[in-house]
């Protein structure tokens, strides 16, 4: 029943609505001839499991149907969005194709002009009663769509419950048992980092902002104003970086960390508990075998219980506008619809963008599934959607003010009002 449960609340949460009678998958129609043509494709890689073997496959399979050739290039999350902002400025000849576009970056980039408007496309391949409703709108502005959702994700906190079970620890259900359990981890395995506070992970430090009950940001009268220095969002921050500097269960060495470093400590087995994504799991297993069945997850707790709020985004499948717009289309579609839509679920854990493809992945018996699942149901968070929110990350606002606390340069007020005042710096800039 919970699981039934489950499946219909992630539908709702993202706004599910039922496939449009009549329209299909997207794979009707003649292929365009690409034949002698190459697409340049920017994937990001860094967090996610091992793509390689997907993108294999799916270019023999683009191959095959169009003539045309597949260039893959690997972006870090961490560096992309620059290399993208640069990329659009030098105009077609160094833009991509096609590429993943993380779900808060598609306002930026649509309204500097780098992105297709593909809503004909959409609706002329039968595609748009099939979308995830909140991932649809996360990358439409002006009613125009600049892409196809590819996945969505949630980020929980994944555990060694293996360790868990030798330490006699239940999984933590609110702030004070995530401290306690973490000075243990840190006692009974001082080998491996109890929790890591990664200073350059900006999504770990959010979740705790949300889950005090704090903002990043606000919107009055339609103009965003930050809200991450207000006493609520600051006694998050507080928490976050006091179980480094005060309880030390993070070491220094974790201060600068983003989410890579997190996965790739996790691969070697160092990491005893850490905040991560539905992806994560899998990722992890990949890389270090030995791991298979010792990991569990559980939602990030709220302060004093319950849920704590947790980013909520994904990724889009966009196409930029060089001369190979109906081919780079072509791929896109093979990419986010049918066959390699769910092969792309199966192998990395993501949620789906398509209604049809997420109902089937909700409905899974699978621990490692259900409390990201639940975590996007009860307690699914966004950023700010507008451009300068892009130019916020892009800028490293966030993991700037948690490195500097981290680090004993600033307080926790003096980061987080500094943190406001670049914010507010932003927003004013793009009104």
């Amino acid at each position: 029943m919970k699981r039934r449960v489950i499946a219909a609340g992630i539908a709702l949460t993202l706004g599910l609505t039922a496939t449009a009678c009549g329209e299909g998958s997207g794979d009707e129609g003649s292929a365009t001839d690409g034949k002698g043509k190459t697409l340049t494709v920017w994937i990001m890689e860094g967090t996610n499991p091992d793509a390689r073997p997907f993108f294999k496959e799916a270019a023999a399979a683009f191959k095959k149907k169009t003539g045309a050739d597949i260039k893959v290039e690997y972006q870090q999350w961490a560096t992309a969005q620059k290399k993208f902002t640069t990329a659009i400025e030098g105009g077609e000849e160094q833009v991509p194709d096609v590429a993943e576009v993380g779900t808060t970056w598609v306002p930026q980039f649509a309204e500097t002009g780098g992105l297709v408007d593909v809503t004909g496309k959409v609706k002329e391949s039968g595609l748009s009663g099939d979308l995830v409703e909140g991932l649809k709108d996360a990358g439409t502005l002006d009613g125009k769509q600049y892409g196809m959702p590819w996945y969505a994700g949630v980020r929980s906190i994944v555990y060694r419950k293996d360790l868990f079970e030798k330490h006699d620890i239940k999984p933590p259900t609110n702030w004070k048992e995530l401290t306690a359990a973490a000075k243990t981890l840190k006692e009974k395995e001082p080998d491996k980092v109890a929790f890591p506070v990664a200073g350059g992970a900006e999504m770990f430090a959010t979740a705790f902002v949300w889950g005090a009950g704090g903002e990043l940001a606000t919107e009055q009268g339609g103009k965003w104003k930050s809200a991450i220095n207000s006493p609520k969002s600051v006694e998050g921050i507080k928490y976050y970086t006091d179980l480094a500097t005060k309880e030390k269960v993070s070491p220094a060495k974790v201060n600068t960390w983003t989410e890579k470093e997190v996965g790739d400590a996790w691969n070697k087995g160092q990491i005893s508990m850490a905040v991560g994504g539905n992806w994560t799991p899998k990722a992890i297993v990949e890389a270090n075998p030995d791991l298979k069945g010792k990991l569990g997850a559980i939602a990030i707790p709220g302060k004093d219980g319950g849920m704590g709020r947790s980013f909520l985004g994904g990724s889009y499948l966009s196409t930029f506008k060089t001369d190979k717009q109906d081919l780079a289309w072509e791929f896109v579609k093979l990419l986010s619809t049918g066959e390699f839509a769910a092969k792309w679920a199966k192998d990395t854990n993501y949620f789906p963008g398509q209604n049809s493809e997420l109902e089937k992945v909700a409905a899974k018996k699978d621990p490692l599934v259900e409390p990201f699942a639940e975590q996007m149901l009860e307690a699914g968070a966004t950023v700010p959607k507008t451009k300068a929110y892009g130019e916020i990350q892009a800028s490293q606002v966030v993991p700037g003010m948690v490195q500097s606390i981290l680090s004993g340069k600033a307080s926790v007020q003096e980061a987080a009002d500094k943190a406001a005042k670049d914010m507010d710096a932003i927003f004013a800039k793009d009104e």
